[in-house]
């Protein structure tokens, strides 16, 4: 026979330490530090795609915010303004009058120019923006007095000499290749030596409508333009997305209607903005008839537009309202219609309001609706009224944008830190409100 002999584990000696099992705990660990490092890197890359992005606009933008000046003295020759002395009873003649020539006999004046010499005359009054016609029309019809008189002013620089003094243009390169000549450049030096030369800060961006010259184009038509298509959006989708959710939310049956309409009001949120053009051009302007390139065009789009974001954060903020406040109300008496708007919607505001605030934000970045009812036209004048044809920020930074000019790239890198602006104070504004009359549960 087989003798079976069996064999006790070791037992371990008194006070020696028990062997650890291996259960994963550095593996983990490490799993967790290289999840936390992929984080920390897809923080760092996005942020520093951001922060490149904002100083590209910056860069290229904050000499917008000046504007090259030429101290000039200007007669105001009587026999150029009005040769017949009849500014008294024919303000035609003081549209009409011939106001460069007054600023080119000053400019080669100032530089002591032969005025005999039709090349230097000419590279003179180059220095100078052709925009000086209307700056020297509207003193005299404002003030016929100063016929006759020579007045001190300060007119604007060409677009070529602005981006020049500025250091747009490098003037080392051949005479050839650039559009500031050598002598240009030499009368420039002289007049900034003189003090006649200098960069102000350009209150034309924020007043001054279409231009072709880059020196004269502002934002003042689109600004008012824009404001009209927000206030319209707000007088609009506040009342009709508060009172859709407050309906959706409240008072609705649940069935497969509401079902219906609530996928609808998330899939609209989704659309592309495009497709809000392509209506807004087929209802409001060949159904309907209203005018292109207005204002109020763009609202109603724009409105469409909103309306589901205002909707879906409407419905959130009243969610977001505990039962309890509800069952209160109804307990003490209250009708469902006081229940919500006595105690609900106003525990809701402040998520409406963000939920506004975001929708105008969003609203106000649009360009590809505008682009589709018209609003891309060349516009001089302020609107008076949202019928009458106006454009809005993107769609000034889209026109900008495709402009030739070496001095449209800072106007349209300038118009974009305005509208970074005004979405940022929107954007903040509506984290303030939130932070301020938002109730914690």
């Amino acid at each position: 026979m087989t003798e079976i002999t069996s064999q006790a584990p070791p037992v371990a000696a008194p006070g020696a330490a028990k062997p650890r099992r291996d259960i994963g705990l550095k593996r983990r660990y490490a799993a967790e530090r290289r999840f936390r490092a992929y984080g920390l890197i897809a923080i760092a890359l996005g942020l520093s795609f951001l922060v490149f992005l904002l100083l590209t606009v910056v860069l290229n933008g904050y000499t917008a915010f000046q504007q090259t000046n030429i101290q000039l003295d200007i007669t105001f020759d009587e026999s150029v303004i009005d040769p017949n002395g009849e500014r008294e009873t024919n303000e035609m003649a003081l549209l009409t009058a011939n106001y460069p020539r007054l600023a080119r006999n000053a400019i080669v004046a100032a530089l002591g120019v032969d005025p005999e010499n039709r090349t230097q005359v000419r590279a003179a009054n180059g220095l100078i923006s052709a925009g000086v016609r209307g700056q020297l029309r509207d003193m005299v019809v404002a003030d016929p007095g100063i016929i006759g008189t020579t007045q001190t002013i300060w007119v604007l620089a060409h677009g070529d000499v602005d981006s020049a003094y500025k250091g747009q243009i490098d003037l080392s390169v051949d005479e050839s290749r650039r559009k500031v000549s050598d002598q240009q450049v030499a009368w420039m030096r002289q007049l900034e030596a003189e003090g006649k030369l200098v960069a102000k800060f350009n209150t034309g961006l924020f007043v001054n409508g279409a231009s072709s010259r880059p020196e004269t184009a502002g934002l003042g038509v689109a600004i008012i333009g824009s404001f009209y298509m927000m206030l319209i959006v707000l007088v609009l989708a506040l009342p009709i997305g508060v009172a859709a959710s407050i309906y959706l939310e409240e008072f609705a049956p649940k069935n497969r209607f509401t079902d219906l309409i609530e996928v609808n009001i998330n899939n609209l949120a989704a659309v592309p903005s495009i497709v809000y053009g392509l209506l807004g051009l087929a209802i409001f302007i060949n159904f309907v008839g209203l005018p292109r390139s207005a204002a109020l065009v763009g609202g109603l789009v724009l409105t469409l537009m909103t309306l589901p974001t205002i909707i879906i954060a409407t419905r959130a903020a009243l969610k977001a309202v505990p039962p309890s406040i509800r069952e209160a109300a109804l307990g003490v008496g209250a009708s469902k219609m006081q229940m919500v708007f006595h105690h609900v919607l106003p525990l809701a505001t402040p998520g409406i309001l963000t939920g506004t605030i975001i929708g105008l934000a969003q609203a106000l970045g649009e360009t590809a609706p505008l682009l589709l009812i018209g609003m891309v036209a060349f516009v001089v004048d302020y609107p008076s009224t949202p019928m009458d044809p106006s454009t809005a920020l993107p769609v000034q930074i889209f026109m900008w944008a495709n402009q030739a000019e070496r001095a449209f790239v800072e106007r349209t890198s300038g118009a974009i830190i305005i509208l970074l602006s005004f979405l940022a104070v929107m954007n903040i504004t509506a984290i303030l409100l939130r932070r301020r009359f938002e109730r914690r549960w």
